[in-house]
């Protein structure tokens, strides 16, 4: 993420790669959609011709019903294909747990024995001066790159949603259920993310 950026942040895993050529195909859809339905408008609102016969136009309708399907199916079937692809879970290196608290997570690394620890995020008046406010923790999370990795998320008192803007990630932590998800990490760096559903005063704080 850089300041004022209007735009997706840069990939950090296939899936988000593939997340931001769908959203670019998506929107120049959109955008030819747009520009025909205003130039039709505008052509309706600005001339002065009248068809004194035209009672029904048969091949029109037909056309305007028919088009707008085919161009459904040019979203839908990427998206379908995105949405199997981001639900696949394939044999995992590494099982990391994600437990949500008000108003911090807890980490559990399943592969290993005793390997827990809490993650608070660094309030301002403590943090460094290279720090990142608002988006460094105390215990920060290691995790291989070109692994696949399984993420367990869960919460103990209300909603939350474990979120990585760059690797495509977003899993919501329901109390009492275990959610999975399944990504790999194909470059270094240090990702960030903040929880995305409103649990409560803390909420931005986590």
């Amino acid at each position: 993420a850089t300041w004022a950026n209007l735009g997706l942040q840069d990939s950090s895993s296939p899936l988000m790669e593939q997340l931001n050529f769908f959203h670019d195909h998506t929107l120049l859809i959109l955008t030819m959609i747009t520009i025909l339905v205003s130039y039709i408008m505008g052509m309706l609102m600005f001339n002065k011709f009248t068809n004194r016969y035209l009672l029904h136009g048969q091949t029109i309708e037909i056309i305007w019903t028919v088009l707008p399907a085919i161009i459904l199916m040019f979203i839908a079937f990427p998206s379908l294909r995105l949405l199997y692809l981001m639900d696949e879970i394939n044999t995992p290196s590494i099982t990391l747990k994600s437990i949500g608290h008000q108003w911090y997570w807890s980490y559990e690394y399943s592969d290993f024995l005793n390997l827990e620890f809490d993650s608070y995020m660094v309030p301002t008046n403590e943090l460094e001066t290279n720090g990142f406010r608002l988006l460094d923790v105390d215990n920060r999370v290691v995790l291989p790159m070109n692994n696949q990795i399984r993420i367990l998320v869960t919460a103990t008192d209300v909603l939350h949603s474990w979120t990585v803007p760059s690797l495509g990630v977003k899993v919501d932590a329901t109390p009492g259920r275990l959610n999975q998800i399944n990504f790999l990490i194909n470059r270094p760096g240090l990702f960030f993310g903040q929880c995305s559903e409103i649990c409560g005063a803390n909420h931005s704080f986590m």
